[in-house]
């Protein structure tokens, strides 16, 4: 499946209509909505244009606990595995607990894992936490075990916005290999070649965002190269 990454810092009303449009047309199956920092958008006002202008399920992907929004359809709930960062991996969560207890929004806990992309990324030095080396598959796969080992509904991988480089076809068959639970790629997906061979690796959703800002058209050819693996 493929699920595109909204960032509401990026993204007015417009493009949300525009985006809502294009998405439906092309199949997408997800909108993720949010960000590592969020210094002028809405995510509740971009969650609430994107449920107006389309019938795609939009889930809340928070950097911190102010993205919230009971306007989405579910929200990921996610806790950084890969880091050591006592916040992120369970203290957020605390915090946030009781609100999403009343907010009707579907929670699915979900092991948040980055992965070196070459560069460093938003996330990590807002997370206070280092990548899995890119080449280091054994502690990505033993990361992913422990995650579904303690009950996480899906395994995200991330390169981190602006990546340089993806996340390797053999990281993501040796994690494949090693749990049942769905696995989520994101980052420096810019083709779809790359998300073809991803889908291949091993990959249940396929996330693309920054490719799009500067060649909106792709999502069309993603979209089609993404399906195309379980038509076949």
């Amino acid at each position: 499946m493929l699920a595109v990454l909204v960032d509401p810092d990026k993204t007015s009303p417009a493009d949300c209509i525009e985006l809502g449009t294009r998405a439906t047309e092309a199949g997408v199956d997800f909108f993720f909505v949010g960000s590592s920092i969020l210094t002028s958008g809405s995510v509740e006002s971009v969650v609430e244009v994107l449920k107006r202008s389309t019938s795609i399920p939009v889930l809340l992907f928070p950097g911190n606990n102010m993205q919230v929004t009971p306007a989405a359809d579910g929200l990921l709930f996610l806790s950084l595995i890969s880091g050591r960062n006592p916040d992120l991996l369970i203290g957020s969560h605390v915090l946030a607990a009781p609100y999403l207890k009343k907010s009707g929004l579907e929670v699915i806990s979900t092991g948040y894992m980055l992965i070196d992309s070459g560069t460093p990324t938003s996330v990590s030095y807002m997370s206070y936490t280092f990548p899995i080396p890119h080449d280091k598959n054994d502690i990505a796969v033993c990361t992913a075990m422990a995650g579904e080992m303690l009950g996480m509904k899906l395994i995200y991988m991330d390169a981190g916005s602006g990546a340089r480089h993806s996340i390797s076809s053999s990281m993501i068959e040796d994690v494949r290999k090693s749990i049942d639970i769905p696995i989520v790629i994101g980052g420096g997906i810019r083709s779809a070649e790359k998300a073809e061979e991803i889908c291949r690796a091993g990959a249940d959703i396929v996330v693309i965002g920054n490719a799009l800002e500067k060649n909106p058209e792709l999502l069309f050819d993603i979209s089609a190269a993404v399906h195309a693996i379980h038509a076949n």
